[in-house]
């Protein structure tokens, strides 16, 4: 059975959206796993919980939108519970110009993870960084080019191959 990587988001731009469809694309283009892609209205608790890896993104409203921050909370005390430890997890978001706060956005998602006990995943260094996304995680801003398209896509393949990886094991 192949690997189920959940990419998790809150759609509250467009951009956001185009980033977690590009993820999914480089989840499935790597032909060890497949994508569950779930915005967070529609996703439920089981979804997180019958995940081999996590992909959450959340386009940066001063940091974490509310809605999904609440819905991470609303899911139980899933760190105590050790449900989520030892997955590999990684994160996306979208702001209007690049000291928006994409890295705060960024260290807060991954903040979640890593209270979980999840392993997170980011992004090597490329010469595509120069202009686009960060290593934390995918990131666009201003819109959404195609070099940023490319990370989340990049990401997405990367968290899946880790996630086949760490199950063989």
């Amino acid at each position: 059975m192949p690997i189920t990587v959940l990419i998790l988001y809150d759609r509250k731009s467009a951009a956001i959206e185009a980033l977690a469809e590009a993820a999914a694309e480089g989840v499935q283009g790597t032909g060890v796993a497949r994508a569950n892609l779930k915005r967070v209205e529609e996703a439920a608790r089981e979804d997180l919980l019958t995940a081999d890896a996590l992909m959450l993104g959340s386009p940066n409203w001063s940091g974490v939108t509310g809605s999904l921050k609440l819905w991470l909370d609303e899911t139980g005390d899933l760190w105590e519970e050790a449900a989520l430890a030892g997955r590999p997890a990684a994160a996306f978001t979208t702001a209007w110009g690049r000291h928006a706060g994409l890295e705060m956005t960024l260290l807060q998602l991954i903040h979640w993870l890593l209270a979980c006990g999840m392993i997170v995943v980011g992004l090597p260094w490329s010469d595509r960084m120069r202009y686009s996304g960060s290593y934390y995680g995918a990131a666009a801003t201003d819109g959404i080019s195609d070099d940023d398209l490319a990370q989340a896509r990049d990401l997405g393949a990367r968290l899946a191959i880790i996630a086949a990886r760490l199950q063989a094991n």
